[in-house]
């Protein structure tokens, strides 16, 4: 074989490599604990990816769930220091602050330093439920206490990944490892919607066990806090703390009368409608929002 035959053979062996190459999945990122203390669970191609910037307020502007506040931050206070802590479900009304409190205690434990190394706070979606035990076999050995965190849980008509979770949680021959609590908010406190419940209850065999299977699984948490929707002193309570805290100067009977405008027109009253309002009157007034 000559010299010129081989290099060409050299050539189109180079030229395979770097298609093949380029067909093969880029390898998966490795994921390093210490970068962060917030990250998103990435299931496909299974890895943790950090955030740098979290998106959440300060505990102080969450008002009007002072008892449900004090009851998470005890419970994540114990289990940042070692301690039996729950699993823990927060439901009910939409806009009153659920995942901002969940987001908001996390950063008051490692600000309080409360826990050393500190507290780890990791998302995972709610399309990405059934990949959970995987998840939970990367950290259980892990220098670190991770809450693992699901916001808008619930399932819907023949979802059957709600399975998953139960022996995550609870149900498992391995469990929860120690390192690993479970928060999760929802609209709704059995996570399952009712016709979905009461379907099950007028088809089954045994209707006592079917429906039992379905709502044992808010029984895995231990904690439920309920969030119900505010009052008119409550709005406005939350109203006044934005536009106080992020420097907004306006006559307060101003405030109070387009505050009150706003949530007729919205047709409801809750956090997320204070600070919508919040952002329309720091657009209005010129004003940059504090980060």
């Amino acid at each position: 074989m000559t010299d010129s035959t081989i290099e060409a053979l050299n050539q189109k062996l180079d030229r395979l490599i770097e298609a093949v190459t380029r067909l093969a999945p880029p390898p998966v990122p490795q994921t390093d604990l210490a970068v962060a203390d917030c990250f998103v669970w990435q299931a496909d191609p299974g890895y943790l990816e950090p955030v740098r910037k979290v998106n959440r307020v300060d505990i102080g502007l969450i008002r009007g769930v002072d008892r449900v506040r004090d009851i998470l931050v005890d419970n994540t206070e114990r289990f940042a220091a070692g301690h039996a802590a729950n699993n823990v479900l927060l439901w009910g009304a939409r806009g009153m602050g659920k995942s901002s409190l969940v987001k908001a205690v996390h950063a008051q434990i490692n600000a309080r330093a409360k826990s050393d190394p500190p507290l780890k706070l990791i998302e995972i979606h709610r399309e990405d439920i059934d990949t959970l035990p995987r998840l939970m076999g990367l950290l259980k050995a892990a220098p670190f206490r991770f809450i693992l965190f699901c916001d808008d849980l619930s399932f819907d008509h023949d979802d059957t990944s709600y399975k998953s979770l139960k022996a995550a949680l609870e149900g498992g021959v391995e469990g929860r490892p120690a390192n690993v609590i479970f928060y999760a908010t929802s609209n709704r406190r059995h996570l399952l919607p009712r016709d979905m419940i009461d379907n099950e209850r007028s088809t089954a065999i045994n209707p006592s066990e079917a429906v039992e299977e379905k709502v044992s699984l808010s029984d895995r948490f231990g904690l439920w806090l309920g969030f119900h929707k505010c009052s008119q002193d409550e709005y406005l309570d939350m109203v006044n703390g934005y536009a106080s805290h992020h420097g907004l100067t306006i006559d307060p009977e101003q405030l109070r009368a387009d505050a009150l405008e706003w949530a007729t027109t919205r047709g409801s009253r809750s956090g997320r409608v204070a600070w919508q309002f919040t952002q329309d009157l720091a657009g209005r007034l010129g004003k940059p929002l504090n980060d």
